[in-house]
């Protein structure tokens, strides 16, 4: 009899439950006396025991739900291996309940942080598969994560609504876009939603450029700019400080994003009459599109095929058009950050679009 773990953890993101699904379902199809698990919470479940025996009828009518049925939470890797003030060593209780559940794998569901900390479960001996959850798409080894296209989708259309309220008052529109560190979101979204202008955190801007490609619409008689903005986008000047000094730096101006300064300072330059957009979690919530609960069940039945060959250490992807694996060691730590030369960058650009450089 096989006994399988499940838990998703860091932020929540359209396709966990689809994922949950696939994998439950093609693994009750392999082994009709499996025994799944579902953790509570993410990696705080795991370490303070808090999970319950699954049953086929849990995994039914979740196809379409967004969020996690599992429950997530926020577990930061560089805390996993310090004993804090409540003296509880998270690695050793990790794999002390691995083994009271008796698991023969652990599946984790999550990001970055995810990855790096399944990686550290499975150098600790646990078998363990990973699967990729991001709507930032920055999780390196695979083309595309689940819950990525969904978050496009929503973008997107946030864009498209924005554009008939800048036509009609005529204004400079910043769309704050979920994205950190990665700009794939900013990136495939104000493509697809027709910006004008696209702000990643790979590609620092200069104010000024932004404020040139703003007066040469008006000067060529047109109504409106939209500008897409990456949550960590910055400027040239924040790019060339460390991480601690443009913290600092932002946090003596009351700002946690650029997005809120930039419509002060492109209203002082140039005129125009500026707005701001932040959608936030908007992005992150809700069900999941086809595409992704296509992707998400493929994700769930290859990893259910990776435990019957027992296959650990590893995390599912996609490359090109077919599903495959990576180590977790390869990719555990290793952010896919859009590349400034990437396919994606010479579209836009070609089109006319500026990234403020």
């Amino acid at each position: 009899m096989k006994k399988i773990g499940i838990l998703t953890s860091g932020g929540d993101c359209p396709g966990l439950n689809a994922t949950i699904r696939g994998v439950a379902k093609a693994l009750y199809e392999i082994y009709p006396d499996v025994k799944i698990y579902g953790i509570h919470d993410g990696y705080y479940g795991l370490i303070h025991g808090e999970y319950q025996e699954m049953h086929p009828e849990d995994f039914s009518d979740i196809l379409t739900r967004g969020g996690t049925i599992l429950g997530t939470y926020r577990t930061p890797y560089k805390k996993m291996q310090i004993i804090e003030e409540d003296n509880i060593d998270k690695v050793a209780n990790m794999k002390k309940n691995y083994k009271e559940m008796g698991l023969d794998c652990l599946l984790t569901l999550g990001g970055n942080g995810t990855h790096k900390t399944a990686n550290l479960l499975s150098e600790e001996g646990l078998n363990v598969i990973g699967l990729p959850k991001t709507i930032d798409n920055d999780i390196y080894g695979t083309d595309f994560t689940f819950g990525f296209h969904t978050a496009v989708d929503l973008a997107t259309e946030v864009i498209d609504r924005v554009h008939t309220t800048a036509d009609s008052h005529k204004r400079v529109m910043l769309i704050e876009i979920m994205g950190n560190k990665a700009g794939w979101l900013t990136l495939y979204s104000g493509i697809a939603g027709g910006a004008d202008v696209l702000l990643l955190p790979e590609i620092p801007y200069d104010v000024d450029s932004i404020c040139k490609a703003v007066e040469a619409r008006t000067e060529a008689g047109k109504s409106s700019t939209i500008i897409a903005v990456a949550e960590g986008a910055m400027s040239k000047e924040e790019a060339a400080m460390k991480k601690k000094e443009r913290a600092a730096y932002r946090a003596e101006r009351g700002e946690t994003t650029v997005t809120n300064r930039l419509v002060k300072e492109i209203m002082q330059r140039t005129g125009s009459e500026t707005r701001a957009v932040i959608p936030g979690h908007f992005l992150r919530g809700g069900t999941p599109s086809a595409y992704d609960r296509v992707l998400a069940t493929q994700f769930g039945v290859y990893a259910a095929e990776l435990i019957r060959k027992e296959k650990y250490g590893v995390t599912v992807a996609l490359v090109g058009n077919k599903i495959t694996h990576n180590k977790l060691s390869d990719i555990a730590g290793k952010p896919k950050l859009v590349p400034v030369d990437h396919q994606m960058v010479q579209v836009a650009r070609a089109m006319g679009l500026s990234f403020g450089d």
